[in-house]
């Protein structure tokens, strides 16, 4: 079944930076798009960042220029790169697996940033 495993979430202060990895399995890695999540106010969850099979790749605007999503595609694995976190960046960070008719989550990561 598919199994997506959130890890490298941490305390850090501001300005730092931290590595989110998600571990996928269950499912053909290479076909899919996946994407990063947050909780924000007033939303469940809120979009960070999502890759597409080939690459492409979208951003949040409170997130563009600092962090950066790729995937590795021999190890299953997406990356969130976080550069110059801010304590608002503060949350529990959530992978997404875009499946069509149905998508799936893993069960996130927290990310501290203090100030």
């Amino acid at each position: 079944q598919v199994q997506l495993v959130e890890s490298g979430g941490g305390l850090v202060q501001a300005g730092d930076s931290l590595r989110l990895s998600c571990a996928a399995s269950g499912f053909n890695f290479n076909s899919y798009s996946m994407g990063w999540y947050r909780p924000a106010p007033g939303k469940e969850r809120e979009l960070v960042a999502t890759i597409s099979s080939g690459g492409s790749t979208y951003y949040a605007v409170s997130v563009k220029g600092r962090f950066t999503i790729s995937r590795d595609n021999a190890k299953n694995t997406v990356y969130l790169q976080m550069n110059s976190l801010k304590p608002e960046d503060t949350a529990v960070y959530y992978c997404k697996l875009y499946k069509g008719a149905m998508d799936y989550w893993g069960k996130g990561t927290l990310v501290t940033v203090s100030s």
